[in-house]
């Protein structure tokens, strides 16, 4: 199933190191790849249910963020769908106003669920003040990338 509108969607704190990555790749790729049919860039900050109608109104969700999953600083994991939602449903506490579980289910109660949406997490390393990742962390932006070209070139296939 082709999509038309993916929303490509970057949350944290770009005080905290690592904690704006989500932020710091979103942007680095907009400047880097450029916009592209269909596709909206947005720096989601530290998350506001202002989010909730950007969101509610594509087809596809991209979601980048910091996110703990017990690996190597730097690491990177893509949760599709269903595996969004329940790594998202796990005892994960949030410094943000809302947190993106509030959103998804906004849009579930809303039925403006994304038919498509991922969640790109990258490990941490430090959330300490600081206004770029640290070395490891920032080297997983081409990498998100890459996953994101290859996640749209999925997703966007248009049939003959």
């Amino acid at each position: 199933m082709s999509i038309e509108t993916v929303l490509i969607l970057g949350i944290g704190n770009t005080l905290l190191t690592d904690e704006g990555i989500g932020v710091h790749l979103v942007e680095r790729m907009r400047n880097e790849v450029g916009e592209m049919k269909g596709v909206e860039y947005m720096d989601g900050g530290t998350l506001s249910f202002t989010l909730a109608e950007p969101i509610g109104r594509v087809d596809g969700l991209i979601v980048v963020d910091a996110a703990r999953m017990g690996e190597a600083p730097g690491s990177l994991k893509v949760f599709h769908d269903e595996e969004m939602d329940r790594y998202l449903s796990g005892n994960r506490s949030s410094v943000h106003e809302v947190s993106l579980t509030d959103l998804m289910d906004i849009a579930r109660l809303s039925e403006s669920l994304p038919q498509q949406r991922c969640l790109i997490g990258i490990e941490p390393e430090s959330v300490d003040w600081g206004e770029a990742p640290t070395q490891k962390v920032d080297a997983a932006i081409k990498l998100g990338i890459q996953e994101i070209l290859s996640i749209l070139n999925t997703w966007m296939k248009n049939d003959p």
